[in-house]
């Protein structure tokens, strides 16, 4: 069968799937070229790249391998009309993205911005204050792989732990788990407030300026999730009357982040260009996760690794 993919994998990765899948076709190409892709059966991509029109024109295609989590650009009432099997690589961010979340609020409670702009000007002061993260609380919302595993780093560091999702259900290393319905109850009482959460019709600006409000005027803000969780001018505005203390920004509602905008700039504010996500572990884990999703398709299996459910989006 043939297997195309607008990913271009280093060539150890290539080599390895020829290696174990002989008998198949496998096509990169940056792009989607016609004459492939009106024959491929399997198509793997980052989703961003894959519309309405691809869709139509991919005759045999019965599966779509999405080596990201987010699919919120992709035609999914299409594919599911054509009854197109989907999964993604959710999970593969878990360990890159729970570091990403520990190594910021680290930063934040070592001063280790402002230490570093003193050792650029020679500066000795030792009266900086430091904080500690043993102690606090942590709030995350959305406690899926990447949640759990932040969670259980907080532990290490001696964190308690409050857990967010739209059930309540318990989740390992969360020491009290909630229900979407309760998240102002959460937010009163947590230190640092970390989302994870997709983006969904549920979840985009589920944050309103209230919330922000009921926050402690000490707490601090991650968001890895997705941008639209918030709007940029109440996010703005909470941060701009002291409602909290600081925000880490990886993910934004419109990207890249213009410039100009006053989030550069603002002292309570920390800017990341979408990277907590990023490793060179990514392909290598995706590929992995492909790998397994292949030998259930064809044996005529039904246990994959993160179907897609195509009515929920995720």
């Amino acid at each position: 069968m043939l297997i195309l993919s607008t990913i271009i994998p280093p060539q150890a990765i290539q080599k390895e799937m020829e290696r174990k899948f002989p008998n198949e076709q496998f096509v990169y190409r940056k792009g989607w070229d016609e004459d492939y892709l009106s024959k491929a059966e399997i198509l793997i991509t980052y989703g961003e790249d894959l519309t309405e029109a691809e869709i139509q024109k991919a005759g045999q295609l019965k599966w779509i391998m999405v080596m990201s989590a987010g699919l919120e650009k992709m035609p999914l009432s299409t594919i599911a009309a054509q009854n197109i099997l989907v999964t993604n690589a959710r999970g593969i961010h878990k360990i890159q993205m729970a570091e990403y979340t520990i190594g910021v609020l680290l930063q934040y409670e070592k001063r280790l911005k402002r230490l570093i702009a003193q050792e650029e000007k020679g500066v000795w002061d030792r009266k900086l204050m430091m904080g500690e993260l043993a102690g606090k609380k942590m709030a995350v919302l959305g406690t899926g792989a990447i949640g759990g595993e932040i969670a259980r780093l907080a532990k290490a560091f001696r964190m308690e732990t409050i857990g967010v999702n739209r059930s309540g259900r318990s989740v390992e290393h969360v020491d009290r788990m909630y229900r979407m319905e309760e998240l102002d109850a959460v937010l009163a009482e947590a230190d640092y407030v970390v989302s994870i959460l997709p983006s969904t019709p549920e979840t985009r600006h589920l944050l309103q300026p209230e919330h922000f409000k009921r926050m402690k005027k000490s707490a601090v803000f991650v968001n890895l999730g997705r941008g639209d969780l918030v709007k940029s001018e109440d996010l703005m505005d909470a941060l701009q009357k002291g409602e909290i203390a600081h925000a880490f920004l990886d993910v934004f509602d419109q990207e890249p982040l213009k410039p100009d905008h006053p989030f550069w700039t603002m002292d309570n504010v920390t800017v990341t260009p979408h990277v907590s996500s990023k490793t060179d572990q990514y392909l290598p884990r995706s590929f992995r996760i492909f790998e397994e999703n292949f030998k259930e398709y064809t044996t005529g299996g039904e246990n994959y690794i993160n179907r897609i459910d195509l009515e929920k989006g995720y």
